[in-house]
């Protein structure tokens, strides 16, 4: 499954080779310009039997992740967070620690140790550390060295009747979708940006935007999903099983109620199950596309997803599916959309 292999990958901010060139050796076949940005974006373009209008699909490579931050002398490492990462989630898992896909566990204070304020609170970065089984500095700077990633160690599975567990679900899910849409034909030319450096600050889209210069973008994301049980209604984003996500307003972007209107009834009458993502908190790409240039028409389409920027993402494999489709439709009724 391309979904596993692609969420398997490792690829932080600043650190999305791998996943690039797999990406780039997959879409290869279907596409007539593929180029690499300055800053890293992946662009694959499409031609069409018409100029006008072109759209640009938006998927980040990146993950959250961690970086070494220092050695220290009893051979554990120093840690900082590269993205949104919950410290919450840290304590005991295993990582990959560098090039050389070291093995490490994030270790703390031990319990039976720690007074009882301490207990009732999580543990700041500064007092977690990685264990990579070296004895001195000396000893791990033979492996390891400042300023190596840091990755979660996690394996996609299958669950339950159509789930799936991986790491970066947030965004691998998104170019997947993008390169599904990749393999179709469209009267249309169509960019599919696959972008660098979403989650440290939207870095790689306003580039990409301004070098493609689209008519109209539409941003592919694993955004949040909150339909567990401890969850208070107002505060579910979006819902697994229930669709693609079609945000109206983040923290970056407002969105054209037109358009959106229109996306809408594309879905309904091709009966996708679609629904709306309901908070206005987090980002996306679209927040510097939108702004790009003389501006640009731009919408986000979301794969619902649990437990985003931590070891284990679960989604259901029928919502990347139906994202497909309505991104597919889309495409083909663009005219009808911006008109």
């Amino acid at each position: 499954m391309l979904l596993k292999e692609l969420t398997e990958l490792l690829g932080a901010s600043g650190d999305e080779k791998e996943v690039r060139e797999k990406i780039r050796e997959i879409v290869k076949p279907y596409v007539d310009e593929l180029y690499v940005d300055r800053i890293g974006n992946l662009i694959a373009c499409k031609k069409g039997k018409k100029e006008k209008p072109k759209v640009m699909l938006a998927a980040h490579m990146d993950e959250v992740a961690l970086m070494v931050k220092s050695v220290n002398e009893d051979g554990t490492l120093s840690f900082s967070p590269v993205g949104g990462v919950d410290n919450r989630i840290l304590v005991a898992k295993a990582v990959k620690v560098g090039e050389k896909k070291i093995n490490g566990v994030i270790g703390a204070k031990p319990i039976h140790l720690q007074k009882k304020g301490e207990q009732e609170k999580p543990l700041d970065f500064d007092e977690l550390y990685i264990d990579i089984g070296a004895a001195s500095k000396e000893e791990a700077l033979k492996h390891v060295s400042p300023s190596d990633y840091v990755y979660f160690e996690s394996n996609f599975e299958l669950l339950g009747d159509g789930y799936v567990k991986a790491k970066a679900l947030d965004d691998r899910i998104g170019c997947n979708v993008l390169i599904e849409i990749l393999k179709n034909t469209y009267e249309y030319p169509v960019c599919a940006a696959f972008t660098v450096q979403e989650e440290v600050g939207l870095r790689g889209a306003g580039v990409a935007a301004y070098n493609v210069d689209p008519d109209f973008a539409i941003v592919v994301e694993g955004t949040v999903a909150a339909d567990v049980v401890d969850s208070e209604p107002h505060l579910v984003s979006t819902e697994l099983g229930k669709g693609p996500a079609i945000s109206l307003m983040d923290r970056t972007t407002l969105y054209d109620r037109k358009i959106i209107d229109k996306i809408v009834k594309i879905a309904e009458k091709n009966k996708i199950p679609y629904q709306f993502r309901r908070i206005a908190s987090g980002g996306n790409d679209a927040g510097k596309i939108h702004l790009t240039k003389g501006g640009i028409k731009t919408v986000a389409i979301s794969v619902p997803c649990r437990y985003i920027h931590s070891f284990n993402s679960v989604a259901k494999l029928s919502d990347f599916e139906n994202t497909v489709k309505l991104v597919d439709l889309v495409i083909k009724n663009i005219e009808e959309v911006l008109k």
